[in-house]
């Protein structure tokens, strides 16, 4: 019985941990700007308001930049998952020359920092954009596929244990009952991976909704393909920062965010027990 409180004393203690930052971030959005300028430090305000969301939601294009950002958070999690389960699959379930070495490769590919590429990208995605414009600079198609060449390698190795852990026993007893490749993996194989395809989905959603550099340096003057982080730069002022609204904008950034894993919160929560019977 001690031990269990103490459990649960310290999952009580992280959760606060974890929490507390966004608490403040919601009671800065609340606070009147008033009291942020004096640098008031009360955890708690007795006149909150909603200005803050105001003067974040009456920024010009701030609908625009939302539904660019929903756009490409939705190609790239789509584009993304499938991808990285047909890799996951192809490295785990068959055995073909160089595996071991693509394995590596994807790897290395996850360990490099996106700050030493986004200069090579910037002159790669120019010149991209000559031969496809849709996939160049000033254009939603080049966050696109960057985010997705960023999200497929860490999917990949997340993915790859999922589908190693589906025992072969079942394959063979699908392939008994007439089932093709193609059935297994779409019928069988995919259900049982799916708590690993939703997790999957919410690092490449999280990754993609937040980003700041790659759409600060490969959407230049196209403001009307801007996405929903650069809308929060017009309450970073030269003289003074306009916190409350840098408070409310990250609010309402995070709330999609919280709507998408409470989507798919259920798949992520099950598992592979009770899949197979021993």
């Amino acid at each position: 019985m001690l031990r269990r409180i103490r459990t649960d004393a310290a999952g009580l203690l992280i959760a606060l941990v974890v929490a507390f930052p966004l608490y403040w971030m919601v009671l800065s959005a609340l606070k009147p700007r008033a009291a942020l300028e004096a640098g008031d430090p009360m955890p708690f305000t007795l006149t909150p308001t909603l200005d803050s969301f105001r003067r974040v939601l009456l920024v010009d294009g701030f609908g625009q930049y939302l539904l660019n950002s929903v756009v490409v958070a939705a190609v790239v999690v789509t584009a993304s998952t499938f991808c990285a389960f047909c890799a996951a699959v192809a490295l785990t379930r068959y055995r073909f020359r160089l595996r071991t070495t693509l394995l590596v490769l994807v790897l290395i590919a996850q360990m490099v920092p996106v700050e030493a590429l986004t200069i090579p990208l910037f002159f790669l995605m120019r010149s991209m954009g000559q031969a496809v414009p849709e996939l160049g600079l000033n254009h939603l198609g080049s966050l696109m596929l960057v985010h997705t060449a960023f999200a497929v390698p860490l999917a990949i190795w997340m993915l790859r244990g999922f589908v190693a852990a589906v025992p072969k026993e079942l394959e063979e007893a699908a392939q008994l009952d007439g089932a093709g490749s193609l059935t297994f993996v779409t019928r069988v194989l995919f259900p049982l991976v799916a708590p690993g395809v939703v997790a999957c989905s919410i690092f490449s959603f999280i990754m993609t909704w937040n980003d700041f550099l790659f759409a600060k340096t490969f959407i230049i003057s196209a403001q009307e393909n801007q996405t929903l982080p650069i809308a929060l730069l017009s309450f970073f002022k030269p003289d003074e920062n306009d916190w409350g609204g840098i408070m409310a904008g990250s609010v309402l950034m995070t709330i999609p965010v919280l709507v998408f894993f409470l989507f798919v919160q259920r798949r992520l929560a099950s598992g592979l027990g009770g899949a197979v019977k021993g």
